[in-house]
Protein backbone atom coordinates (compact mmCIF):
# COMPACT_ATOMS: atom_id res chain seq x y z
CA UNK A 1 0.00 0.00 0.00
CA UNK A 2 1.06 3.27 -1.18
CA UNK A 3 1.72 5.67 2.00
CA UNK A 4 -0.33 8.86 2.30
CA UNK A 5 2.48 11.89 0.91
CA UNK A 6 1.58 15.42 1.64
CA UNK A 7 4.60 16.86 -0.86
CA UNK A 8 8.07 16.38 1.11
CA UNK A 9 6.21 15.01 4.28
CA UNK A 10 4.82 11.38 4.46
CA UNK A 11 2.18 10.73 6.77
CA UNK A 12 2.06 7.88 9.01
CA UNK A 13 -1.18 5.97 8.51
CA UNK A 14 -4.21 6.99 5.73
CA UNK A 15 -7.18 8.29 8.60
CA UNK A 16 -6.59 11.81 9.09
CA UNK A 17 -7.74 14.09 11.81
CA UNK A 18 -9.83 17.15 10.21
CA UNK A 19 -9.97 20.18 11.71
CA UNK A 20 -12.49 21.50 14.07
CA UNK A 21 -12.58 24.83 15.66
CA UNK A 22 -12.54 25.17 19.26
CA UNK A 23 -12.27 20.79 19.64
CA UNK A 24 -8.61 20.19 17.67
CA UNK A 25 -6.74 22.03 19.78
CA UNK A 26 -3.42 20.23 21.30
CA UNK A 27 -4.25 18.04 24.02
CA UNK A 28 -6.93 16.63 21.74
CA UNK A 29 -4.27 15.90 19.16
CA UNK A 30 -2.46 14.32 21.54
CA UNK A 31 -5.00 11.88 22.43
CA UNK A 32 -5.40 10.82 19.05
CA UNK A 33 -1.80 10.32 18.07
CA UNK A 34 -0.78 8.81 21.30
CA UNK A 35 1.05 11.83 22.44
CA UNK A 36 0.45 13.24 25.51
CA UNK A 37 2.81 15.73 26.37
CA UNK A 38 1.25 19.42 26.01
CA UNK A 39 2.29 21.51 23.40
CA UNK A 40 1.54 25.15 22.15
CA UNK A 41 -1.21 25.68 19.25
CA UNK A 42 1.88 26.47 17.32
CA UNK A 43 4.86 23.76 18.13
CA UNK A 44 7.87 25.41 19.59
CA UNK A 45 9.58 21.98 18.08
CA UNK A 46 8.75 18.95 16.27
CA UNK A 47 7.03 16.43 18.06
CA UNK A 48 4.66 13.54 17.33
CA UNK A 49 2.50 12.88 13.97
CA UNK A 50 2.85 15.16 11.37
CA UNK A 51 0.21 18.23 11.94
CA UNK A 52 -1.01 21.45 9.73
CA UNK A 53 -2.15 24.93 10.67
CA UNK A 54 -5.64 25.78 9.14
CA UNK A 55 -6.47 29.48 7.67
CA UNK A 56 -9.38 30.57 6.11
CA UNK A 57 -10.16 33.69 4.39
CA UNK A 58 -11.68 34.99 1.19
CA UNK A 59 -9.30 37.97 -0.21
CA UNK A 60 -6.23 36.08 -1.48
CA UNK A 61 -3.46 38.84 -0.72
CA UNK A 62 -4.36 38.77 2.60
CA UNK A 63 -4.57 34.75 2.97
CA UNK A 64 -0.92 35.06 1.44
CA UNK A 65 -0.22 37.69 4.20
CA UNK A 66 -1.42 35.32 6.48
CA UNK A 67 0.81 32.36 5.41
CA UNK A 68 3.76 34.62 5.44
CA UNK A 69 2.62 35.80 9.59
CA UNK A 70 2.60 32.39 10.82
CA UNK A 71 5.64 31.10 8.61
CA UNK A 72 7.80 31.79 11.72
CA UNK A 73 6.09 29.30 13.72
CA UNK A 74 6.73 25.27 13.59
CA UNK A 75 4.41 23.23 12.57
CA UNK A 76 3.87 20.62 9.01
CA UNK A 77 1.88 21.95 6.31
CA UNK A 78 -0.56 24.59 5.99
CA UNK A 79 -4.22 23.81 4.98
CA UNK A 80 -7.13 26.18 3.75
CA UNK A 81 -10.31 25.92 4.69
CA UNK A 82 -12.74 25.87 1.59
CA UNK A 83 -15.38 23.61 3.96
CA UNK A 84 -16.96 25.64 6.96
CA UNK A 85 -20.33 25.39 6.46
CA UNK A 86 -20.80 27.73 9.63
CA UNK A 87 -23.01 31.28 9.48
CA UNK A 88 -20.51 33.57 10.46
CA UNK A 89 -17.32 31.86 8.27
CA UNK A 90 -19.98 32.31 5.12
CA UNK A 91 -21.15 35.56 5.94
CA UNK A 92 -18.11 37.08 5.34
CA UNK A 93 -17.08 34.90 1.53
CA UNK A 94 -14.90 32.37 3.48
CA UNK A 95 -15.12 29.38 3.95
CA UNK A 96 -17.51 26.92 2.08
CA UNK A 97 -18.56 30.26 0.15
CA UNK A 98 -15.70 29.97 -2.21
CA UNK A 99 -16.84 27.17 -3.76
CA UNK A 100 -19.04 29.37 -5.77
CA UNK A 101 -15.79 30.65 -7.13
CA UNK A 102 -13.31 28.30 -8.66
CA UNK A 103 -10.82 31.11 -9.50
CA UNK A 104 -10.68 32.66 -6.61
CA UNK A 105 -9.91 29.17 -5.09
CA UNK A 106 -7.27 29.13 -7.47
CA UNK A 107 -5.54 32.31 -6.37
CA UNK A 108 -6.01 32.19 -2.62
CA UNK A 109 -4.09 28.67 -3.05
CA UNK A 110 -1.58 30.96 -5.48
CA UNK A 111 -0.93 33.33 -2.76
CA UNK A 112 -0.94 30.67 0.14
CA UNK A 113 2.27 28.60 -1.85
CA UNK A 114 4.30 32.48 -2.73
CA UNK A 115 4.24 32.75 1.47
CA UNK A 116 4.96 29.98 2.50
CA UNK A 117 7.94 26.94 2.41
CA UNK A 118 5.29 24.28 3.80
CA UNK A 119 3.33 22.07 1.88
CA UNK A 120 -0.25 23.56 1.41
CA UNK A 121 -3.46 21.39 1.16
CA UNK A 122 -7.52 22.15 1.07
CA UNK A 123 -10.52 21.06 2.67
CA UNK A 124 -13.43 21.69 0.43
CA UNK A 125 -16.80 20.56 0.43
CA UNK A 126 -19.33 19.28 -2.68
CA UNK A 127 -20.30 22.60 -3.82
CA UNK A 128 -22.26 25.00 -2.55
CA UNK A 129 -26.29 23.87 -3.09
CA UNK A 130 -27.58 21.02 -5.77
CA UNK A 131 -27.39 24.32 -8.28
CA UNK A 132 -23.48 24.99 -7.54
CA UNK A 133 -21.73 21.32 -7.69
CA UNK A 134 -18.20 22.75 -7.84
CA UNK A 135 -15.63 20.35 -6.21
CA UNK A 136 -14.07 18.91 -9.55
CA UNK A 137 -13.64 22.82 -10.63
CA UNK A 138 -12.30 24.06 -7.29
CA UNK A 139 -9.96 21.28 -6.56
CA UNK A 140 -8.33 21.68 -10.04
CA UNK A 141 -7.50 25.09 -9.60
CA UNK A 142 -6.44 24.41 -6.61
CA UNK A 143 -3.98 21.49 -7.69
CA UNK A 144 -2.97 23.92 -10.68
CA UNK A 145 -2.29 26.72 -7.83
CA UNK A 146 -0.05 24.26 -6.05
CA UNK A 147 -1.82 22.46 -3.63
CA UNK A 148 -0.43 18.65 -2.73
CA UNK A 149 -3.67 16.89 -1.12
CA UNK A 150 -7.25 17.93 -1.64
CA UNK A 151 -9.83 16.98 1.32
CA UNK A 152 -13.50 16.52 -0.23
CA UNK A 153 -16.39 16.66 2.42
CA UNK A 154 -19.40 14.65 0.46
CA UNK A 155 -21.97 17.01 1.24
CA UNK A 156 -22.90 20.94 0.35
CA UNK A 157 -22.92 23.79 2.40
CA UNK A 158 -26.30 23.54 2.30
CA UNK A 159 -26.90 20.10 3.73
CA UNK A 160 -24.71 21.24 6.60
CA UNK A 161 -24.16 17.87 8.40
CA UNK A 162 -27.68 16.35 7.39
CA UNK A 163 -27.76 12.92 6.97
CA UNK A 164 -26.48 11.28 3.62
CA UNK A 165 -23.58 11.60 1.64
CA UNK A 166 -22.88 11.82 -2.00
CA UNK A 167 -19.50 9.49 -2.31
CA UNK A 168 -19.00 9.68 -6.14
CA UNK A 169 -17.93 13.32 -5.81
CA UNK A 170 -15.09 12.37 -3.83
CA UNK A 171 -14.69 9.62 -7.04
CA UNK A 172 -15.10 12.31 -9.65
CA UNK A 173 -12.52 14.80 -7.73
CA UNK A 174 -10.23 11.81 -7.68
CA UNK A 175 -10.23 11.11 -11.17
CA UNK A 176 -9.73 14.85 -11.78
CA UNK A 177 -6.39 15.48 -10.38
CA UNK A 178 -3.04 14.21 -9.63
CA UNK A 179 -2.65 14.75 -6.05
CA UNK A 180 -4.19 12.66 -3.24
CA UNK A 181 -7.50 13.26 -2.24
CA UNK A 182 -9.10 12.26 1.14
CA UNK A 183 -12.66 11.15 1.32
CA UNK A 184 -14.73 13.20 4.16
CA UNK A 185 -17.95 12.47 5.69
CA UNK A 186 -20.02 10.50 7.97
CA UNK A 187 -16.95 8.06 8.45
CA UNK A 188 -18.04 6.53 12.26
CA UNK A 189 -16.81 3.19 11.98
CA UNK A 190 -13.82 1.55 10.21
CA UNK A 191 -16.29 -0.19 7.94
CA UNK A 192 -17.41 3.50 6.70
CA UNK A 193 -13.56 4.23 5.65
CA UNK A 194 -12.98 0.86 4.32
CA UNK A 195 -16.55 1.65 1.73
CA UNK A 196 -15.32 5.48 1.26
CA UNK A 197 -12.35 4.29 0.08
CA UNK A 198 -13.51 1.19 -2.04
CA UNK A 199 -16.49 3.11 -3.69
CA UNK A 200 -14.31 6.29 -4.59
CA UNK A 201 -10.41 5.35 -5.29
CA UNK A 202 -9.62 8.19 -2.56
CA UNK A 203 -6.51 7.98 -1.24
CA UNK A 204 -7.13 8.03 2.48
CA UNK A 205 -9.84 9.39 5.02
CA UNK A 206 -10.38 12.68 7.14
CA UNK A 207 -12.83 12.13 10.02
CA UNK A 208 -13.45 14.92 12.27
CA UNK A 209 -16.60 14.84 14.39
CA UNK A 210 -16.89 11.01 14.90
CA UNK A 211 -13.95 11.28 16.94
CA UNK A 212 -14.69 13.51 19.49
CA UNK A 213 -14.95 11.46 22.26
CA UNK A 214 -13.54 8.29 21.04
CA UNK A 215 -10.14 9.00 19.81
CA UNK A 216 -9.66 5.21 19.35
CA UNK A 217 -11.23 5.40 15.99
CA UNK A 218 -8.36 6.26 14.51
CA UNK A 219 -6.52 3.28 15.62
CA UNK A 220 -9.80 1.01 14.55
CA UNK A 221 -9.89 2.70 11.06
CA UNK A 222 -6.50 2.31 10.62
CA UNK A 223 -6.15 -1.23 11.62
CA UNK A 224 -8.84 -1.92 8.80
CA UNK A 225 -7.48 -0.06 5.83
CA UNK A 226 -3.73 -1.94 6.57
CA UNK A 227 -5.53 -5.31 7.00
CA UNK A 228 -4.77 -5.99 10.94
CA UNK A 229 -6.61 -7.28 13.43
CA UNK A 230 -8.88 -4.61 15.11
CA UNK A 231 -7.69 -3.58 17.97
CA UNK A 232 -9.23 -4.36 21.71
CA UNK A 233 -12.40 -1.61 22.33
CA UNK A 234 -11.35 0.34 25.44
CA UNK A 235 -13.39 0.13 28.51
CA UNK A 236 -15.38 2.76 30.72
CA UNK A 237 -11.94 3.26 32.59
CA UNK A 238 -9.99 4.10 29.24
CA UNK A 239 -12.69 6.30 28.62
CA UNK A 240 -13.04 8.61 31.49
CA UNK A 241 -9.13 7.97 32.05
CA UNK A 242 -8.56 9.97 28.68
CA UNK A 243 -11.78 12.55 29.52
CA UNK A 244 -9.21 13.40 32.45
CA UNK A 245 -6.09 13.51 30.97
CA UNK A 246 -7.44 15.99 27.91
CA UNK A 247 -9.17 18.13 30.41
CA UNK A 248 -6.19 18.26 32.12
CA UNK A 249 -3.96 19.53 29.67
CA UNK A 250 -6.42 21.90 28.37
CA UNK A 251 -6.11 23.69 31.78
CA UNK A 252 -1.79 23.18 31.35
CA UNK A 253 -1.97 24.71 28.57
CA UNK A 254 -5.12 27.44 28.32
CA UNK A 255 -5.85 28.17 32.43
CA UNK A 256 -8.60 27.04 34.11
CA UNK A 257 -10.64 30.34 33.32
CA UNK A 258 -10.69 29.76 29.43
CA UNK A 259 -10.39 25.78 29.41
CA UNK A 260 -12.90 24.90 31.42
CA UNK A 261 -16.29 26.29 29.10
CA UNK A 262 -14.46 24.38 26.22
CA UNK A 263 -14.44 21.41 28.20
CA UNK A 264 -17.28 21.32 28.78
CA UNK A 265 -18.19 20.66 25.00
CA UNK A 266 -15.50 17.78 24.90
CA UNK A 267 -16.74 16.10 27.52
CA UNK A 268 -20.38 15.59 26.35
CA UNK A 269 -19.03 13.63 23.81
CA UNK A 270 -17.70 11.35 25.49
CA UNK A 271 -20.97 10.66 27.13
CA UNK A 272 -22.09 8.83 23.76
CA UNK A 273 -23.30 5.75 24.46
CA UNK A 274 -23.50 5.63 28.16
CA UNK A 275 -26.95 5.14 30.03
CA UNK A 276 -28.34 8.45 31.14
CA UNK A 277 -26.11 10.32 29.04
CA UNK A 278 -28.67 12.99 29.30
CA UNK A 279 -28.65 13.49 32.80
CA UNK A 280 -24.67 13.57 32.25
CA UNK A 281 -24.31 16.01 29.45
CA UNK A 282 -26.48 18.30 31.58
CA UNK A 283 -23.75 18.18 34.25
CA UNK A 284 -21.50 18.64 31.59
CA UNK A 285 -22.35 21.88 31.31
CA UNK A 286 -22.28 22.80 34.73
CA UNK A 287 -18.20 22.35 34.48
CA UNK A 288 -15.94 25.12 36.03
CA UNK A 289 -13.53 24.10 37.79
CA UNK A 290 -10.78 21.00 37.32
CA UNK A 291 -11.75 19.16 40.17
CA UNK A 292 -15.43 19.01 38.71
CA UNK A 293 -13.89 16.54 36.79
CA UNK A 294 -13.12 14.01 38.94
CA UNK A 295 -16.91 14.39 40.15
CA UNK A 296 -18.62 14.19 36.85
CA UNK A 297 -16.28 10.50 36.36
CA UNK A 298 -17.63 9.41 39.67
CA UNK A 299 -21.02 10.31 38.54
CA UNK A 300 -20.56 8.44 35.15
CA UNK A 301 -19.56 5.48 37.12
CA UNK A 302 -22.37 5.64 39.19
CA UNK A 303 -24.88 6.02 36.59
CA UNK A 304 -23.94 2.56 35.08
CA UNK A 305 -23.87 1.01 38.06
CA UNK A 306 -27.32 2.20 38.79
CA UNK A 307 -28.65 1.22 35.61
CA UNK A 308 -27.12 -2.04 35.48
CA UNK A 309 -29.39 -2.95 38.47
CA UNK A 310 -31.99 -1.18 36.80
CA UNK A 311 -31.87 -3.83 34.07
CA UNK A 312 -33.44 -1.36 31.84
CA UNK A 313 -32.75 1.44 29.53
CA UNK A 314 -34.40 4.18 31.52
CA UNK A 315 -32.69 7.73 32.26
CA UNK A 316 -31.70 7.84 35.69
CA UNK A 317 -32.03 11.58 36.66
CA UNK A 318 -28.75 13.01 38.30
CA UNK A 319 -28.87 13.59 42.03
Amino acid sequence: MEPLKLGNITLPHKAVFGPMAGFTDAPCRALVYGDHKTVSLLKAEPNGAPYGVQIFGEVPEIMGQAAAAIEQYQFDFLDINMGCPAPKIVSGGAGSKLMLDPDVCGRIVEQVVQNTSRPVTVKMRKGWDADHITAVECAKACEQAGAVLVAVHARTREQMYTPGIDRSIVRKVKEAVHVPVLGNGDIHTAEDALTMMRETGCDGVMIARAALGDPWLFERVNAAIEGLPAPKEPNLQARMNALRRQVEEMVEQKGEFVAMPQARAQTMHYMKGLKGASALRRYCCELSHLEDIDTLIEAVFDQQRRAADADDNREIPFP
